[in-house]
Order: C-alpha cells, then sequence, then structure tokens
C-alpha cells in the first residue's frame, strides 16, 4: 500500500519503543525497573473522579460543542488569571484532547508549506513531528548544558528566516526540568516580537516547579507579548489524568477559532465526563496536587544524587517536571558504545532498566530518566544502572 510522503516522513517515537520492549519482557517474567514513563504514578484524585462519574450519571455523556463546555472554558479562564495573570474570554479558549491535541491543532492551523518553527534542543518527541505533519520545516537550536539547556535570544535571532513563523517555548521542560526566568523570557519576547514570530509556550509542567522557584507565563509580560503568545496546558501532569485527554489552548481569538474547526471535523469534542472532572480539578481542592509535588521533590533529589554516584555519568539537578537528563557520554565510552540507543538498549537486556534514550530528544549523549515512580524502583533502577556502568 502507498502512503502519504507526511506519513511516511514521521519518526517512530522512541519513547513508545523503549515501552513496547519493556512490556514484552515483563510479560516474559522478567523483573523490568521502568524509569520511562512520562505520568505521575499516583491515581486520579477521588474528588476528580467522583465528579466525572456524577456527570455520567446525570446523562453527561453526549456531544458538547467543539471547543469545550462553557463551565470548563470560563474555569480555565479563572486559573489563567489567578496563576498567570491572564486575562481570556472564553472565545480564546479551546479545550482539546490532550495538550497535545492542542499543539496539533496549533500547527495545521498556523502553517503553510515550508514554514519553519524554531525548536529548542532538547525537544519533547513530539514537536519536530507535529510541524512535519502540517508540512511545515523544524529548524533546531541548541540548548547547551551549561545553560541549564536553554537557548539565547541570538542563537534565536540567528535561526530566523522570512519562512520563520513560530518559536516553541517549553518551561519548565520535557525533557530536562529547565525553567526560564523572568529575564530570560523577556529577552526571548524581545527577539519573536520584533520579528512578528509566534510563541507557542507550552506551560504543562508549571505546576510541578522546586526550590521555591516560580513559574511565568511569557504571556504576562506585557500586552504585546500576551497578543503574540498561544499558551497550551492541560490536565494530565498536575491532576494525574493523563489517561483522561484534556488539555486546551488559549491565544488569538481568530487562530482558536480555527483550530476549533479543526476539532470539530476530527474529534468533534473532547469526551464529556472527563471535561467535568477537568473542572473539578481547577476548582476543587489543590491538596493532592501538593503532595504529589512534595513526593516529586524527594525523588529528585535523591535520583539525582544516586546517578551524580555513577561514574561516567553527569546531571544537573533539575528545578521542574519528573525528568532527570543525565549526560552518559563518558559511560557509553567506556563501554565500548558507539551510540546512545544501542546504550540503552543493552541496559534494557541486561540489567532490566527501562529509560529514553536522548536521541529521541535530538540529544545523542543524555538519557531521560523519569522519576515519576517511587523510590524504591528509582534506588533499584540506580543500581542497576551503576553494576551496568561500572561493571562494563
Amino acid at each position: 500500500m502507498n502512503l502519504s510522503q507526511r506519513v511516511e516522513q514521521v519518526t517512530p517515537s522512541k519513547t513508545l519503543a523503549i515501552t513496547a520492549k519493556a512490556k514484552e519482557l515483563k510479560s516474559q517474567g522478567f523483573d523490568v525497573v521502568g524509569l520511562g514513563a512520562g505520568e505521575p504514578d499516583f491515581n486520579t484524585p477521588q474528588h476528580i473522579i467522583d465528579a466525572a462519574v456524577k456527570a455520567m450519571e446525570e446523562g453527561q455523556t453526549k456531544y458538547t460543542a467543539a471547543s469545550g463546555i462553557i463551565e470548563l472554558k470560563k474555569a480555565i479562564c479563572e486559573k489563567l488569571a489567578d496563576d498567570n495573570g491572564l486575562s481570556y474570554q472564553p472565545s480564546q479558549i479551546l479545550v482539546t484532547n490532550g495538550a497535545k491535541h492542542a499543539l496539533y491543532n496549533l500547527f495545521q492551523a498556523l502553517l503553510n508549506p515550508g514554514d519553519e518553527v524554531i525548536i529548542p534542543i532538547p525537544y519533547w518527541v513530539s514537536y519536530p513531528e507535529m510541524v512535519v505533519l502540517a508540512e511545515g520545516v523544524p529548524v533546531f537550536i541548541e540548548g547547551k548544558e551549561e545553560n541549564e539547556f536553554k537557548v539565547t535570544p541570538e542563537q534565536i535571532e540567528a535561526a530566523i528566516t522570512p519562512k520563520t513563523r513560530a518559536f516553541i517555548l517549553n518551561s519548565p521542560s520535557n525533557p530536562t526540568g529547565s525553567i526560564y526566568r523572568k529575564e530570560e523570557l523577556k529577552a526571548i519576547a524581545d527577539v519573536c516580537l520584533r520579528h512578528h514570530i509566534l510563541i507557542v509556550s507550552d506551560e504543562i509542567y508549571e505546576k510541578l516547579i522546586y526550590d521555591g522557584l516560580e513559574h511565568v507565563s511569557i504571556a504576562s509580560l506585557s500586552q504585546a507579548a500576551y497578543e503574540n503568545t498561544v499558551v497550551i496546558n492541560g490536565m494530565s501532569k498536575p491532576y494525574s489524568m493523563t489517561g483522561w485527554r484534556i488539555g486546551y489552548a488559549a491565544g488569538n481569538e481568530q487562530l482558536i477559532k480555527a483550530m476549533t474547526n479543526l476539532s470539530s471535523h476530527s474529534t468533534s469534542n473532547p469526551t464529556t465526563f472527563a471535561q467535568y472532572g477537568a473542572l473539578a480539578a481547577l476548582k476543587g481542592s489543590q491538596e493532592p496536587l501538593r503532595v504529589m509535588k512534595e513526593e516529586f521533590d524527594k525523588r529528585r533529589r535523591a535520583i539525582t544524587e544516586l546517578m551524580n554516584d555513577i561514574e561516567g555519568v553527569y546531571c544537573t539537578m533539575p528545578k521542574g517536571a519528573f525528568y532527570l537528563f543525565a549526560n552518559v557520554s563518558e559511560a557509553m565510552q567506556k563501554g565500548g558504545f558507539t551510540n546512545v540507543d544501542e546504550w540503552a538498549q543493552a541496559l534494557l537486556e541486561k540489567e532490566y532498566v527501562a529509560l529514553i534514550p536522548g536521541s529521541g530528544f535530538g540529544a545523542p549523549h543524555h538519557v531521560r530518566i523519569s522519576y515519576a515512580t517511587s523510590l524504591e524502583q528509582l534506588q533499584e533502577g540506580a543500581a542497576r544502572i551503576k553494576r551496568f556502568v561500572e561493571g562494563n
């Protein structure tokens, strides 16, 4: 069968490949330590589950507006005002089937063939693929490890061409956990505004920030930045609702309307009772989030110390999200591996530890470790990695 060229250009997910191999080994009875999961290991808070069940029992199982129920859109507006100092109307909000869906619709609505999108390395695996699927061109700039993997305004400026349409900002970052400071965001906004480039601000990890640091939305820096930014967020990470598939986009009303039209012809609407669960997440108790964040903080500190204790492995303490991005270049060289994919595959096959090779994020000397798993699993995984590295 002949497939479309756009689909044939999409690269298979390294995350899914490692996950599939780990599941296969588990099914064969092997004791696999999974450090690759991009989702909290906590269950969804009970009051959110109860709200969704109640909605179903009351008959909220039918279609909604393609952009989402008005109650949820109003709650999102309130959240953006309270947390981020941003003022939106419900007409500027699109509720989607996860934040990934919001990003996909955005690039489909924004890009024409050949349009360029600047993407910092390391990047979340789906950014380039979404741009390619919209017939756009990903343009990569590398965030240096010595700068906490963050890119500079000068790098952005150098990458801009007449075809540049957007710049993707992910803070806190997946996979590095890095956070851009307010002054860094202002400098980035100045470049994008000067060149009339849309800022795509993926803020899905904003609630998971440590060491007393605070999240700053780049859209909040000025009226011009607000008008030139699309904010992407969702329920998955802060409320452990990954399977519920509720995300949202906030931005220019014309762009949001175009994205909504795409939803109306593709997904119709986000799952109805999941929207009522999301409403309860935003309006209800935030105590479960506080408890989850405290536990992630403990794990973050523990796994950073454990990994830095391994010869040939180096990592900085992440400031946000729930990932550790470890440099394993010396360990790879010591073991005679030519690339990080081989190293990660050998680790899985020899010590039954599943983590994500950095090649999927544009970083061939690193691996991503998720600490969204128990402290016991992190300790066992680190011990096996140490044995694998220092035993070679």
